[in-house]
């Protein structure tokens, strides 16, 4: 009956107070369509200037591969030196250069040099930009060979295939991880800010000189979050699925499964925190501090944790997030593959273990 009571009090203060609704329902929303719409790892529509200082049939073939491809955007350059003025002034992106002598060289050797001139300040962008250069030059000498009757002199014939993600979408890849980098902050947040405001406004006072011990005012902290926190997930999910049109081809229960045993761990951090700041900045700060940040860095949302040092991948084994991020891509893009679903499982429910043991012994039915 107690419990029964307490449930219902955090209840009417959820639909009382509409921060927690903003928590758990909005902020999933923004940063949705913030990452969503904002965020890309795709090169596209990349300006690109291109020279031509001896214009024919080869090079007008060559150049209309660049006008037909979805990645570039073609400047016409009269000279070189035109280009890397305009690459300068950040106008380009790269340069694609076909000397005089191209046709020449093509018929004569097989196999005439083409000048490319690649921005590389933003080092991924410039990988991507080459890569699409490689097949555009690709797809033409294939072209050029079957019209002129010639062998063409490739010692492998690379056979691609995209597993996955065939349309090769970054978003496929980032609005999974980011489920759980929300998930992360809005869990902390939820809990450690809300119980952060009980403790100003003088109610968690009130609420420890009840009969109720410990264990059953930790548990209706829990559980009302724990619903709303599962709400925000569902919502990101329809969201993912309906609005991004990401693939979810594993199973929605175990999607559920792990969420509820990630969202477990994030609401014992909250409550952590909680319990070491009785103030809502230096709580919203903190939560931000020890969850959002780790999250977003070191989770495998943007950066490969196998491309980072030993010590910090060593580092990423204490961050939940990692094993959320982990599973939501495989269950969104590759389905159910166990052999990475049950390792990150065990993970989570050993970090929700550990977090929540540490916010019931942090609590106290005391007024110190």
């Amino acid at each position: 009956m107690r419990l029964r009571g307490l449930l219902r009090k955090e209840s009417l203060q959820i639909l009382r107070d509409p921060s927690s609704i903003a928590i758990a329902f909005v902020m999933p929303v923004v940063l949705l369509f913030i990452f969503g719409y904002g965020v890309s790892l795709d090169a596209r529509r990349v300006p690109l200037a291109l020279v031509v200082e001896q214009p024919n049939r080869d090079t007008a073939s060559f150049v209309a591969g660049f006008f037909q491809s979805p990645y570039f955007v073609p400047v016409p350059f009269a000279t070189v030196q035109d280009a890397d003025a305009a690459m300068e002034e950040h106008l380009v992106d790269g340069i694609v250069w076909l000397r005089s002598d191209f046709s020449r060289q093509m018929l004569s050797q097989g196999n005439a040099p083409v000048g490319v001139i690649v921005n590389g300040v933003d080092a991924n962008n410039a990988r991507l930009i080459e890569g699409y250069l490689q097949q555009v030059w690709a797809d033409w000498l294939a072209k050029f060979a079957a019209t002129k009757g010639i062998p063409l002199k490739t010692a492998v014939r690379v056979d691609v295939r995209v597993w996955f993600n065939p349309a090769v979408r970054s978003k496929d890849f980032l609005i999974p991880g980011l489920i759980g980098v929300i998930m992360t902050l809005t869990g902390a947040l939820l809990t450690a800010m809300v119980v952060a405001r009980e403790w100003e406004r003088g109610t968690m006072e009130s609420l420890l000189v009840t009969p109720a011990d410990i264990h059953e005012i930790v548990l209706s902290k829990l559980l009302p979050y724990f619903v709303l926190g599962m709400g925000g997930m569902l919502l990101s999910v329809s969201m993912a699925v309906w609005l991004f049109g990401v693939p979810l081809r594993g199973s929605l229960w175990l999607l559920l499964v792990a969420s509820s045993a990630f969202l477990l761990c994030a609401l014992g951090m909250g409550l952590l925190i909680s319990a070491v700041s009785k103030n809502q900045f230096v709580a919203g700060e903190i939560a931000i501090l020890v969850t959002f940040l780790p999250a977003f860095i070191l989770s495998g949302f943007v950066f490969d944790i196998r491309s980072m040092p030993l010590a910090v991948q060593l580092i990423t084994h204490i961050v939940a997030a990692r094993y959320l991020v982990r599973i939501l891509q495989s269950v969104f893009l590759a389905g159910n593959v166990w052999p990475i679903v049950l390792p990150n499982l065990f993970g989570l429910a050993a970090l929700a273990s550990i977090f929540l043991a540490l916010a019931r012994r942090s609590a106290r039915k005391s007024l110190e």
